[in-house]
């Protein structure tokens, strides 16, 4: 599906923790501005799709781990200033990150979107800097998540589709 940069879009993440850590997935973006960086599973919603499908959808594609979201982290604003001469338009992203649980081993390959799952502690996320790490706002998501900030997953409403 193309993906049109002209408005605000929506995308989904799962911050995934065990033991402490915090799981990154890198970037296979040929030729492109993130290729390479770290980012947590995450990606577009697609038109119609709940977003709590949505995140279990792009978890298990770049994770390759079964999620089962429990619970929301929060929804963060993203403007990326920083690729809109390359992609000729400003991309903003609303940003809903879920918390949960995943599958103990991973249950399928990754997608080829991404080249390896890896998991960092706090710190040597806070370390990393925009060479690295796809989206800096991932660096306020850990910290809001070892916070406890924690929000009902019935703050989102489900999809309504109108016939």
């Amino acid at each position: 599906m193309a993906r049109v940069f002209s408005q605000v879009f929506g995308v989904v993440a799962g911050l995934l923790e065990k033991d402490g850590k915090i799981l990154l997935v890198r970037e296979a973006q040929r030729n492109g501005p993130d290729d390479g960086k770290w980012n947590h599973p995450a990606g577009w919603i697609d038109v119609g799709e709940d977003p709590s499908e949505a995140v279990q959808r792009e978890v298990l594609e770049e994770s390759g781990h079964i999620f089962t979201p429990r619970y929301l982290l929060g929804i963060y604003s993203l403007v990326r200033k920083d690729i809109e001469k390359e992609l000729g338009a400003t991309p903003h992203a609303i940003k809903i990150i879920f918390i949960g649980d995943i599958s103990r081993t991973q249950q399928r390959k990754l997608e080829d979107d991404v080249t390896e799952a890896k998991w960092f502690t706090q710190n040597e996320i806070y370390a990393m800097d925009h060479a690295t790490l796809r989206d800096l706002d991932i660096k306020q998501m850990v910290k809001d998540y070892f916070a406890g900030k924690r929000f009902p997953l019935d703050y989102i409403v489900h999809t309504v589709v109108i016939k």
